[in-house]
């Protein structure tokens, strides 16, 4: 099996591919961070996306959660309670894009044109809450779409936000 002339890893960098199909579009998305990797339509890439034997680079079509976009020094206050997340942007001082990027989303459901993941986030020092997180990503005519969801057990106040980088 081969992907563009290359011989596809047994494990890639970026875990499980999910290949969905709609006509002439083609979508695959990843096991690690339920990224967004390749999307093509009539043959031709319509995002700038990575090969299958690379792991994602500066957050290409990854899911950001529970934040978008940076903490200053990686810390944050919500609710009266400090947070200090790990600083995974030394050159300037800041945690960035969230906790799940590099995690494992399993495989809920799959169809011909839908593909749906899901991951947990445990409770951990830089975010003490649990967070059930869901992705569905579907082709559907002339284009592609995409869902998330988000489940907090016991329905505590938390912060969280989400979004996804461009590719």
């Amino acid at each position: 099996m081969s992907e563009s002339g290359k011989t596809v890893p047994s494990y890639p960098p970026s875990g499980e591919q999910h290949e969905i199909r709609d006509g002439d579009q083609v979508v695959v998305v990843t096991e690690v961070g339920a990224t967004l990797r390749a999307y093509s339509a009539g043959g031709h890439a319509v995002l700038d996306g990575f090969s299958i034997d690379e792991p994602s680079s500066a957050g290409r079509g990854q899911v950001l959660a529970p934040w978008p976009n940076r903490l200053d020094g990686g810390r944050y206050e919500f609710d009266g309670r400090s947070g200090a997340a790990a600083i995974d942007e030394p050159e300037l001082g800041n945690a960035i894009h969230g906790l799940v990027r590099w995690l494992p989303w399993r495989l809920a459901s799959k169809t011909d044109d839908a593909v749906a993941l899901e991951c947990v986030l445990h409770p951990q020092p830089a975010y003490p809450w649990r967070l059930e997180l869901g992705l569905e990503y579907r082709l559907a005519g002339a284009g592609s779409r995409s869902s998330r969801a988000r489940r907090t057990p016991r329905q505590r106040r938390r912060r969280s936000g989400s979004g996804s980088t461009p590719t």
